[in-house]
């Protein structure tokens, strides 16, 4: 059993973030603690020149609000973090300072791409200084 469990969520993969949130649960020690991260990716620097900072703020606040339905309908008890930047990093981030013993993520079937640039959680099982359970 794991104290410090990190879930991470893709908000355009919820049935996924649904099934390893529900993973997450299984797994928890009873005193342990649930941290369901999302991260809102940076967009390149020459589209924010010509985007308002409003469409960042409510991709995150539209994540949050998916994330906390979320948590309801699989009826858990779950902190909930909206970071940004590069996925793979942030999550790496939030497990270090956490203090996480486990990582939970979602993936999808590798492609070609995925061998030539890599898929965030190839890079999080690289990375991780934590256990880390892929689920496909």
């Amino acid at each position: 059993m794991y104290k410090k469990i990190i879930v991470a969520v893709d908000v355009s993969a919820l049935e996924k973030g649904e099934r390893i949130l529900r993973t997450a649960s299984n797994l928890l020690d009873g005193d342990g603690t649930i941290l369901v991260v999302n991260v809102v990716e940076d967009m390149p620097g020459y589209l924010v020149s010509d985007l308002a900072v409003d469409l960042i703020v409510a991709a995150r606040k539209d994540a949050e609000t998916q994330l906390i339905e979320l948590r309801q309908k699989v009826g858990i008890e779950a902190d909930i973090e909206i970071r940004q930047g590069a996925p793979a990093r942030e999550i790496l981030a939030a497990s270090e300072e956490q203090g996480a013993d486990l990582i939970i993520v979602a993936s999808h079937v590798p492609d070609l791409s995925n061998y030539l640039i890599g898929a965030t959680a190839d890079r999080i099982v690289r990375h991780a200084t934590c256990s880390v359970l892929v689920d496909r």
